[in-house]
């Protein structure tokens, strides 16, 4: 398997995706910005098709398959997001998709997923799901499609990088929601081939956000390898995997600088600030990078851009209720 992706990989991998999916906005949030003290932006992925960033590696996934692998099909595992995301791609080539969803997984995000067109199971925790959707690759010759630890995940997230570049050109930083790591390995891959990433000073710094409750990749910092955790905890589902991407993770050590913790709480709070000053439906997972931003996670460099990104926006009703109601109000 290819490590390291360069530039021409990820110029593929928008060619094949950009096409058939949104370009999606990057907007002004100056209700944050001007109380932290620098311009923020929101890249805002929950307006992508299926609400989510995934369709941009889960499409360029399922395009580098062979005509033969297409038509056996694909099995993945997923807690909502890339299942849809999944489902959606299979659908445009009537590729069968069987995915593997936790049993604790999102209602709203198992409908999704089945009205695109997936054969979905439901399947034990998140470990256990995983381990099924391996199982049923070999016995039934469907190509396993991880959901962040692939070449071509990371290759097709790396469009999300070029996007903001293009559209706010010079020095930024970059706050990342981080689950396995897929994207956040796309978006540095992708600047980093273009020369634009710079832990410190000049061009584009990277900053990985992760729940408390679900610190996979943090751990694997702090170990210097590929971390699995024995149980994750956290409303953000998508940020909930039990691991880290092994190529997502040499991605994050040689290219980011940093990945910050947020609490579940501090997630509500940001949902609910996003909602009733953005006017932005955002999912829990999503809403972490303004919740690091909001709490005072990510340094804050006066007169320097800060991009969060707004990675879905697919959410429970009772959730998004919840938000409101216990959030607490900021600042």
């Amino acid at each position: 398997m290819k490590v390291w992706l360069d530039r021409k990989d990820f110029e593929n991998a928008r060619q094949r995706v950009a096409p058939v999916l949104h370009r999606t906005p990057l907007l002004s949030f100056r209700t944050l910005g001007d109380r932290i003290g620098a311009p923020v932006w929101l890249k805002c992925e929950n307006l992508q098709r299926t609400g989510s960033f995934k369709v941009r590696g889960a499409l360029n996934s399922i395009a580098c398959l062979s005509d033969g692998e297409r038509g056996r099909g694909v099995v993945t595992i997923s807690a909502g997001n890339h299942a849809q995301a999944v489902a959606w791609a299979a659908g445009r080539t009537a590729t069968r998709a069987v995915v593997v969803m936790p049993e604790g997984a999102s209602r709203t995000k198992v409908a999704a997923t089945r009205g695109y067109g997936a054969e979905v199971v439901m399947h034990g925790t998140a470990a256990d799901a995983f381990r099924e959707a391996r199982r049923r690759s070999m016995h039934d010759g469907l190509t396993f499609l991880h959901p962040f630890d692939s070449a071509a995940v990371i290759a097709g997230h790396g469009s999300t990088g070029l996007e903001i570049d293009e559209d706010l050109p010079g020095g930024k930083t970059l706050v990342v929601p981080v689950g396995g790591g897929g994207q956040i390995a796309g978006i540095a891959g992708a600047l980093a081939a273009s020369g634009r990433v710079a832990r410190h000073g000049a061009g584009v710094r990277i900053i990985g956000v992760e729940p408390e409750g679900a610190p996979s990749m943090r751990r694997s910092i702090d170990l210097g390898r590929a971390a699995r955790l024995d149980a994750t905890d956290t409303i953000a589902d998508g940020l909930a995997p039990p691991m880290a991407g092994k190529l997502n993770y040499r991605y994050v050590a040689e290219f980011a600088e940093d990945v910050v913790l947020v609490s579940d709480a501090e997630i509500l709070s940001a949902m609910r600030l996003l909602l009733n000053r953005a006017k932005l439906v955002v999912e829990p997972s999503g809403a972490a990078a303004v919740a690091a931003l909001m709490y005072g996670r990510v340094t804050v460099e006066r007169g320097r851009s800060l991009v969060a990104l707004i990675t879905g926006g697919n959410v429970d009703d009772d959730l998004l209720v919840r938000a409101l109601r216990e959030g607490a109000a900021w600042p």
